[in-house]
């Protein structure tokens, strides 16, 4: 049996809860290994959709454990929240478990994000403000609570005593903001505690006992490549590493283990929040693809921001993976237009660029160099299998295939967990 790994390979909002519903059907074991609540992946079903921030894309499958791995921030709260939607819907969560090892979202963490983020003013990053940059500055720092430290109150409270201390002189200094009072979040975490007891585990070690026993594993990225925090659009990124490399650390799992790496891209290219958007449209296209792809943030419900594809960009992030293979969504968005274009190359002052520039500013000034194909004009959406695409919809899958570098394995063709399909046809 295999360990994959499925990553977002755009900006995040690729749907890679669908895929990685689709594949946990065979899977003995889902770990979702970095980001926190920030993250979004829905999941459409005959039994509603179901849209997960914390909880593994997997645990609609009852025969699949669940892991969150230590790479994860937690925010208890919507945990919790999210476990009692699904039992409340019948769904089975006896099978999750969380590492003790995840750090915690603190009170001060998302209080922190929103005033900073006040505080940059034109140049604010647009983040969730959910406290996953705060939360990940302190775990750097080694100034983070994680849940090992809140099983036992008496400890949970001299680890946050020093720290809760600098946060309200920061707070007080700063931003004129009151004080957290320590009794009051020392108590509410220890009771976190007491319910997160018999969820928590050394979930490196499940993974790697499933490993030893030969058994299919899949690693569950949040956001995606372009939101790296060393090789996205910096600083209009996100706090955690959601490569394959920074899955493997996230998740506990060697680099040799990992057998399949599957990227996840749209038919198109879709961004949330500021920065660089090379292929961006503001016409009526862009405004065509938002609407048909219903393009608005599962965590925030923000419009996203609505492109071209980016076959730069796009292998740009499959070679920096390892990439052996695309699943590629919303494909039906593409069905009512007469052409298609993809972003073949990049200029810059007139020069040819191969790759996004660390530049922030330059990356916002590189222009885009397309290739028109024609439309299809045909509703994909009730398609089964990747021979019974039109010749024109193969033909640009198969001219994101030469561009990209990797196969395309899957394709998705509507919401749906039905509408999405594999085959070992050659595009």
């Amino acid at each position: 049996m295999a360990v994959t790994i499925v990553l977002g390979g755009q900006w995040g909002d690729e749907g890679k809860g669908k895929v990685i519903d689709a594949l946990a059907a065979d899977a003995n074991m889902v770990v979702r290994a970095n980001g926190g609540a920030n993250a979004g992946h829905t999941v459409v079903t005959d039994n509603g959709t179901f849209k997960f921030h914390l909880i593994p894309s997997g645990i609609l499958h009852p025969g699949c454990a669940c892991l969150i791995g230590a790479g994860v921030v937690v925010d208890p709260e919507t945990l919790f929240r999210e476990l009692d939607q699904l039992l409340e819907r019948g769904v089975d969560t006896s099978n999750l478990r969380v590492s003790s090892r995840c750090h915690l979202i603190m009170p001060y963490h998302p209080v922190l994000d929103k005033l900073e983020e006040l505080r940059r003013g034109d140049d604010r990053i647009g983040t969730t403000q959910r406290g996953m940059g705060p939360c990940y500055a302190d775990k750097a720092a080694r100034r983070g609570i994680r849940i090992a430290d809140i099983i036992d109150p008496e400890h949970l409270r001299r680890r946050l005593e020093p720290i809760l201390e600098e946060k309200n002189e920061i707070l007080d200094a700063v931003y004129s903001h009151a004080p957290y009072d320590l009794n009051e979040i020392a108590e509410q975490y220890a009771s976190f505690g007491e319910r997160l007891g018999r969820y928590v585990s050394n979930t490196e070690w499940l993974v790697q006992d499933a490993i030893a026993d030969q058994k299919s594993v899949l690693l569950e990225g949040a956001q995606a490549i372009m939101l790296d925090i060393d090789y996205g659009s910096y600083p209009f990124v996100t706090s955690s590493s959601p490569t394959a490399a920074g899955i493997c650390q996230g998740a506990g799992v060697g680099p040799t283990q990992v057998d399949r790496i599957i990227a996840v891209y749209k038919a198109y290219t879709t961004r949330v929040g500021s920065g660089a958007f090379p292929t961006e449209l503001h016409d009526e296209t862009g405004e065509h693809l938002r609407e048909r792809g219903a393009e608005f943030g599962t965590t925030t419900g923000r419009p996203r921001r609505t492109g071209w594809f980016d076959a730069v960009l796009a292998r740009y992030s499959a070679r920096l993976n390892g990439v052996s293979e695309i699943a590629l969504t919303k494909f039906d968005i593409l069905d009512q237009l007469d052409e298609i274009r993809i972003c073949i190359g990049y200029t810059l002052d007139g020069e040819a660029v191969a790759i996004p520039p660390a530049n922030i500013d330059e990356y916002a000034r590189v222009v885009p160099v397309y290739e028109t194909l024609p439309g299809w004009l045909t509703d994909t959406s009730g398609l089964e299998s990747m021979d019974t695409l039109p010749a024109n919809a193969r033909n640009y899958l198969a001219r994101i295939e030469t561009l990209v570098g990797a196969r395309v394995r899957f394709v998705g063709v509507g919401p749906h967990r039905r509408q999405f399909f594999e085959s070992n046809f050659a595009a």
